[in-house]
């Protein structure tokens, strides 16, 4: 299995934290969930970190099958789309967005 994680380095602006959290449920969580071929799809919100670590306010994590999954993922039009809705999300947000492709390990 493939792991694909968006990490949102940053904070939500004062204020904003359940409008963020509403805007990714009622806008963008949908968007996600239409990926063709994905697997999972996970939102975490931070809670709390060690001293000195750095902050994310957000992990969005989507599981494939395979990285030709993903990669078909990442073509799709709906990937398009959700980067477009993502912008009103970018305004409730200061920080940069990175992301990281894992491999999931045996358990």
């Amino acid at each position: 299995m493939i792991i694909r994680q968006a990490l949102f380095e940053g904070t939500i602006h004062a204020g904003q934290e359940e409008a963020f959290k509403l805007y990714v449920a009622e806008k963008l969580m949908p968007m996600w969930r239409a990926f063709p071929g994905v697997k999972e799809v996970r939102v975490l919100y931070a809670l709390e970190r060690d001293e000195g670590a750095p902050s994310y306010s957000m992990v969005l994590s989507t599981m494939y099958e395979s990285r030709e999954t993903l990669a078909a993922a990442l073509e799709s039009p709906v990937r398009y789309e959700s980067r477009e809705m993502t912008k009103g999300l970018l305004e409730m947000f200061e920080g940069r967005i990175h992301h990281h492709v894992f491999e999931l390990g045996e358990s």
